[in-house]
Formats: structure tokens, C-alpha cells, sequence
């Protein structure tokens, strides 16, 4: 055998035939390749390694077609009329909500209302939700930033906000905190709890089981499914949330600006909207002071809909189901797995590792996103920022920062309450995820970022072969030969890192 980037290689066969010796289910998958042939060129012709799945998919040529074709072929106007282009558009738009709800086994227990985004679709939550003093909204130190904003909406109202903690190393769910947590709701009060089926930091696929435990305790559900559903199958007639959001983007790429609140029909009647919009209401009057608010999704659904992108939504659905999502699921496990063993054997020349992984370092129970840090001989910290540079020059679409989950980032370098006020006062009003990290490197030397990749279902072999080479050549190098980061951080918003 022979040692080659910190893993063992049989001798007389290739990395790509190890690959299949290991994980044999990944020629079951050969329709991918015909697929990123046929709607994905584009990222060999380029060139292009892409390993930003969980920030957003990549949209099949044959999608774009589709739709363009539509609208080449159509008259098509602004619902909420009965002319014939708007009747049309109508038809189109309810045909999307049908084949969502379709979709996710959802049809006749829930309502499906489009949104902009999963932000959007979890600001409509927030803001609908009866919180009052003694109710309660439960979150996992894991989530996005978008969940953790509904805490405002419960503390406005007087509602209690806890967060369940998560274990170290994996970043699980604490399941005995947890268990604590959901035990103290009043079940005669309105009670929250939000947790994603799979975090977009670590990785982790957090049981749905846990829906029916809160359920059964007196809590209503909140599902962020974003990072989901893109390789694994949500069906809502065998777990139940309450509330789930997502946004379609993540799932096939196209359209963007078109997300979903998808509400059960029951939990729907508790919501009480604090404003009204254009689109929202059967009726509303200035002289008269009132308003009366449109029955089921059109009462949610603020203004003009983004109506001539949503019948994008079925055309990637049904490009999803062609490509069947089991055969994407053992896709990106293979990779994955693959990719993520070797990463953790990188080793530099003294025997020091290069990489630290945040969270499982096994395939149980996690999906297609590896989240972690590089560092140099002597166990010093690499740039994050840097090696996003070099990746970029490399053709390597990666992500880096905290991706909009503080409290995943915080728990896997074990940052404290302590450590978050001392590196905020040290900022001041100035902060920013970048004064942050250098804060806290000169506290305690803690990272406070990290970077990501995540595999899609256009990604192959040689993407993620390309990424562990490309690692490779950070062996014995320190900060002085990596060297600094050469663009401007501000300019570039590298601190708005989105999910």
C-alpha cells in the first residue's frame, strides 16, 4: 500500500476505483452523470468545482427551458382579477400550491402559502403567533438566524424564550435538556418549539421524532426543513409539525425570491396577522376603520405574488422526482463519507492534523454538509478567509463565516455567555463577524467562523477529489506562505453570510 494526502492507497488502483470499492452503491447513481451532462454543463465547460449545496442549488438548463418556454408562450397578468390572463395565472399559480402540497404528502391536512423566502415564511409565524405571558417559545441552540429572530416577536408578547442545548462533540440535540425543557410548557397557554431537521452549520439531522414528544407535551412545531429537503424526503403524513418552512431555491436552484409556509390547517385558525396588505383581504374601508382578512392561504400572502416565478416551482419539483430523491440521498452520502474521512486524515508532515471537523465524524444521522477548520504545523488557526480566497482562484465555490447559526458555531468551539460579552465589549458598537473573531483569537485563541462544503445532486467524484487536493496543498504551510487575505472585507460583504 502506498500513503498518499494522509490516506492509505492501494497500490495498482485508482483513487477513483478505491472510491468505488468503498462505496459500491454510487454506480447505482450513473443517471446523475448523464444529468450534469445534459443540464449541468456549464460547471465543467467552466471548469467549476461547486460545493455550496446548502447555500443554494444549482438550477438544471432544462428548468430554465421550461419556464422561459412558458412565458414565451403565454399571456399571463397579475392575479386577483377575472380577466382572462389573470385567470390563467391564477390556474397556474394554485397548480404550484397543488403540486407542493403534492409533493410532501401534505394535500387536505395543510395549507401551502408562498412566501419569498423561509425567512419570510417563519416572519409570518412570528409575527401571527399567539405569544402571551406564560407561553413559551422553545429553539435549539441549532438553528438559522431567521429562527432565532422569532424570539423578538415571543419576547414583545411577554412569552418566555429558553434554548435547548446541544452536546459536544457532535452538536446534537441535548436530549435530556430537552426533555427537561418541553416538560415545563403550561398546556393551556400557547407553546413554540423550533428545531431544524437538519442543521446548515454542522450537518446534523435532528430527529423528527421529536415532533410527536412535543406535540404530546402540549407544544405546537416549527420545522425549518431548508437544509432538508434538498436530498432527503419530508413526508408530512408520517411526522406532523405544526409549521414548516422552506425556501425552493435550496432545493433545485430555480426560481429564486419563492419559499413556502406550509401550515396545518388546524394550527392555521390560531394565527392572528397584526396588519393587512393588498391581496390579504375580502374587504377593507378608510371611512369605516376596518378591515375583514381573507380566509386560508390568501390572508398571508402580502400584495402581488411573485406570480410569474411560482409555476417554476412545479417544474422543479418534477425535475426533482425524475431524478428520484433516493437516488440523490445515496449520491451525496458517498461523497460525503468519502470526502469526509479523508479530510480528517489529513495530516501535515510532523503528524499534527490539518483539519478539525464540527460535528459527527460518521455518516449516522447527518447529511451532505461538513463544516470545519484548517490549521498549520504548529496548531495554529488558518484564515478561513484565505482559503476561500485561493479556492476561488482554484475555480472552488465554497462557503465561509458562522452561516447565519451562532449558537451551532459558539457550542462547537465551546464559546461561553462569558466569552460572547467580553469579545462585544472589547468591539463595541463597531462589531462585526470579523472584529468578533479577531477578538476572541486574541482572548482565548478560539475560532469564531469556520468554512463549509456541501455536496448537490450535480456533484460527482471529481469535484470533491479536486477539494482534497486542493487541501492537500496547504500541507506545511504556515501564515507566513499562506499570506493574508489580499481583498477588501467590506467591500466584498464576506459578512453577510447567508445560509
Amino acid at each position: 500500500m502506498l500513503r498518499t494526502g494522509g490516506t492509505t492507497k492501494i497500490k495498482g488502483m485508482t483513487t477513483f476505483e478505491q472510491f468505488l470499492q468503498e462505496h459500491p452503491a454510487y454506480s447505482e447513481t450513473s443517471a446523475l452523470d448523464a444529468i450534469r451532462a445534459s443540464d449541468y454543463s456549464r460547471l465543467d465547460a467552466q471548469d467549476q468545482v461547486y460545493l455550496d449545496y446548502t447555500g443554494g442549488g444549482l438550477h438544471a438548463a432544462s428548468q430554465v427551458r421550461e419556464h422561459a418556454q412558458m412565458l414565451s408562450d403565454q399571456v399571463l397578468g397579475n392575479p386577483h382579477s377575472v380577466s382572462p390572463s389573470s385567470m390563467e395565472m391564477t390556474r397556474r399559480v394554485e397548480q404550484a400550491r397543488a403540486a407542493v402540497l403534492a409533493y410532501f404528502n401534505a394535500t387536505g391536512a395543510y395549507t401551502a402559502i408562498f412566501t419569498p423566502n423561509a425567512s419570510g415564511a417563519l416572519k409570518l409565524v412570528g409575527e401571527s403567533y399567539p405569544f402571551a405571558p406564560g407561553a413559551r417559545l422553545l429553539m435549539t441552540a441549532d438553528n438559522h438566524n431567521s429562527v432565532n429572530g422569532l424570539r423578538e416577536f415571543a419576547r414583545s408578547k411577554g412569552a418566555q424564550v429558553s434554548y435547548a442545548p446541544l452536546t459536544r462533540p457532535e452538536l446534537r440535540i441535548d436530549t435530556p435538556a430537552m426533555d427537561a425543557l418541553l416538560a415545563q410548557a403550561d398546556p393551556t397557554q400557547s407553546n413554540l418549539m423550533a428545531f431544524p431537521a437538519q442543521s446548515n452549520f454542522s450537518g446534523v439531522k435532528h430527529p423528527l421524532e421529536l415532533i410527536a414528544a412535543a406535540r404530546a407535551k402540549g407544544w405546537q412545531v416549527l420545522l425549518d426543513a431548508a437544509a432538508f429537503v434538498p436530498t432527503n424526503r419530508l413526508d408530512l403524513s408520517a411526522v406532523s409539525p405544526d409549521f414548516v418552512v422552506l425556501s425552493f431555491y435550496k432545493m433545485f436552484g430555480y426560481p429564486t425570491g419563492v419559499g413556502c409556509l406550509l401550515v396545518r390547517n388546524d394550527a392555521l385558525a390560531a394565527l392572528r396577522r397584526p396588519w393587512f396588505a393588498g391581496g390579504t383581504v375580502n374587504f377593507a374601508t378608510v371611512q369605516g376603520r376596518m378591515h375583514v382578512l381573507s380566509k386560508g392561504e390568501a390572508g398571508f400572502e402580502d400584495g402581488t405574488l411573485n406570480y410569474l416565478s411560482i409555476p417554476a416551482v412545479e417544474i422543479g419539483l418534477r425535475h426533482l422526482q425524475r431524478l428520484g430523491m433516493q437516488t440523490v440521498q445515496t449520491r451525496v452520502h458517498c461523497l460525503t463519507e468519502w470526502l469526509m474521512k479523508r479530510l480528517l486524515a489529513l495530516q501535515h508532515g510532523n503528524g499534527r492534523p490539518m483539519v478539525r471537523l464540527y460535528g459527527p465524524a460518521t455518516m449516522v444521522m447527518r447529511g451532505a454538509t461538513l463544516t470545519f477548520n484548517l490549521y498549520d504545523p504548529n496548531g495554529h488557526l488558518v484564515d478561513y478567509r484565505r482559503v476561500e480566497e485561493l479556492a476561488g482562484e482554484a475555480g472552488i465555490s465554497l462557503r465561509t463565516g458562522c452561516f447565519c447559526n451562532p449558537g451551532a458555531g459558539e457550542a462547537a468551539e465551546d464559546l461561553t455567555e462569558e466569552d460572547m460579552h467580553a469579545g462585544i465589549a472589547a468591539v463595541g458598537e463597531q462589531i462585526n463577524l470579523q472584529r468578533f473573531v479577531q477578538a476572541m483569537q486574541a482572548r482565548n485563541g478560539k475560532a469564531a467562523g469556520a468554512m463549509r462544503v456541501s455536496t448537490g445532486l450535480a456533484s460527482n467524484f471529481a469535484d470533491v477529489q479536486r477539494f482534497l487536493t486542493f487541501l492537500a496543498g496547504f500541507r506545511d504551510q504556515t501564515s507566513m506562505t499562506i499570506g493574508t487575505v489580499s481583498f477588501d472585507i467590506e467591500s466584498c460583504r464576506v459578512l453577510r453570510d447567508g445560509g
